[in-house]
């Protein structure tokens, strides 16, 4: 979730279908007995990325950009931790909150919610440099009686394979403000950042990490296990790897053979990812790693993409002569969201862009209320396009049983892509309508869905909006 917006996720849906889903795309664990309890084997938990799940009753994330998400009931949730970590969370779409030197039991609530159903995004600082945090999860403490609920599992999921640019060093909150998670955010996806500080393509006798040999471990360390790759099946992997191996006297001959054997090796563990090979944002071995993605495509493997940064970083977009800072970060998002959304659209089963047949009952809000309010958000543009989100509550005393979102664009606008809602595009006028697993809004509950858009001109937000035909106030 990007750190400077808010964003309102709901735990929607069937527990059944919920699970499957994260399952299937994130190598969730079988449901048990626990559904619910909190515990790291519940599998109302959703872990994103490589997380070390050898011990039951501790969940270890062993890459920067690996991440926790559920629902939850009551007014309060805490999180049980080993021993000292800091840890960026989310409640209910808010913005991230840093703690830093927590341990034990810790309040994520200190002011309790207003009773009902919430959703929480967790995101640890690992292991690197000079740190030594124990990012160890072992549970959610929750209200008596209360419970975690599924939360949506985003249909793809994007892999950042780098060093401590992927990762965010010097950026204001490391991961979270690295182009990686701001790439997937703005493109809807899951994602994950794996990286190593200082690491380079080739192993040197010097010493200098090869990322891409750990790219097959479950962590960064040499002792790592090796990863399962059947827990998830990423749709996308972008490698910005070159930066350190010059320092280090890697030859541009043995880069470029070595760099196409990496994304050989990616292909073999993901057969259907587009693959994306950056121009390392200082230059270093452009020439060598282009070279690397023609071997490969004339090899036969058509779906590996070359993608020249030249340009990206404005003048202002460094912090010290190599990482990028926040503004850095976001150009470079920017620029490369809609390069890997061009090719996403053809290796990977998106959602529906067609309503079902039948539309669903309109739901009357009760008399003498608003019924809906709607939030509509640009969460990122770039030349000729831009990413939205809508977030619909329904503030009415009933719950809506399926729900279909009505608004008309005034500048040419035109949706390409949505996740969350199918959609269909009239002139301006759009109509999204809810998927199969979050088309109940019960009281007080939210939901939200995305989209890509073209925006040839003016990019003016929408007036009016409408929830199964009632006019719903703007929030």
């Amino acid at each position: 979730m990007s750190v400077s917006r808010r964003r309102s996720i709901v735990a929607a849906g069937v527990v059944g279908v919920v699970a499957m889903l994260a399952a299937t795309l994130l190598g969730l664990p079988p449901a048990r007995a626990a559904t619910g309890d909190g515990s790291p084997t519940d599998p109302n938990i959703v872990f994103v990325g490589r997380w070390d799940r050898s011990n039951s009753t501790a969940y270890v994330p062993n890459w920067a950009g690996a991440y926790l998400k559920t629902g939850f009931t009551g007014t309060t949730v805490k999180l049980r931790q080993r021993r000292t970590i800091d840890l960026y969370y989310s409640i209910d779409g808010a913005d991230f909150t840093y703690l830093t030197n927590v341990s034990g039991t810790v309040n994520l609530t200190p002011t309790p919610l207003r009773a009902g159903n919430h959703t929480l995004l967790v995101s640890y600082r690992v292991v690197g440099g000079s740190y030594t945090g124990d990012a160890v999860f072992q549970g959610l403490t929750l209200d008596s009686g209360a419970t975690t609920l599924p939360t949506p599992v985003r249909p793809r999921l994007i892999e950042f394979v780098g060093d401590s640019i992927t990762l965010g060093t010097t950026s204001s909150r490391v991961a979270l403000t690295a182009y990686g998670w701001l790439t997937g955010e703005q493109l809807g996806t899951e994602h994950t950042q794996l990286g190593y500080g200082g690491g380079c393509l080739v192993a040197t006798a010097d010493g200098c990490v090869s990322v891409a040999a750990q790219f097959l471990k479950t962590g960064y360390a040499a002792t790592s296990p090796n990863w399962d790759f059947s827990r998830y099946q990423a749709d996308a992997v972008v490698i910005n790897l070159g930066t350190n191996d010059r320092g280090h006297g890697v030859s541009g001959a043995d880069f470029q053979s070595q760099y196409a054997t990496f994304i050989r090796t990616v292909r073999g563990k993901y057969p259907r990812a587009a693959i994306f090979a950056l121009r390392t944002f200082s230059g270093r071995y452009a020439a060598e790693t282009a070279a690397a993605v023609a071997a490969v495509t004339g090899g036969g493997d058509r779906n590996v993409f070359y993608v020249d940064t030249t340009g990206w970083l404005p003048a202002d977009g460094l912090s010290d002569s190599v990482h990028p800072n926040d503004a850095g970060h976001r150009a470079i998002a920017a620029r490369l969201a809609p390069v890997v959304a061009a090719k996403l659209g053809g290796t990977t089963t998106p959602p529906a862009t067609t309503p079902p047949a039948t539309t669903p009952p309109a739901t009357t809000p009760p008399a003498g209320t608003t019924g809906c309010s709607v939030g509509y958000a640009v969460t990122g543009q770039w030349q000729g396009g831009f990413q939205g989100e809508v977030t619909v509550r329904n503030t009415g005393a009933a719950p809506v049983d399926g729900w279909t979102v009505q608004w008309t664009f005034a500048d040419g606008q035109r949706i390409s892509q949505a996740w969350n809602a199918s959609y269909t595009q009239s002139g301006g006028t759009v109509r999204a309508t809810n998927a199969s697993w979050n088309g109940t809004i019960a009281a007080g509950a939210t939901v939200s869905f995305g989209f890509l858009a073209d925006a040839p001109g003016a990019n003016n937000r929408p007036t009016t909006f409408t929830l199964n035909g009632a006019a719903c106030a703007l929030s």
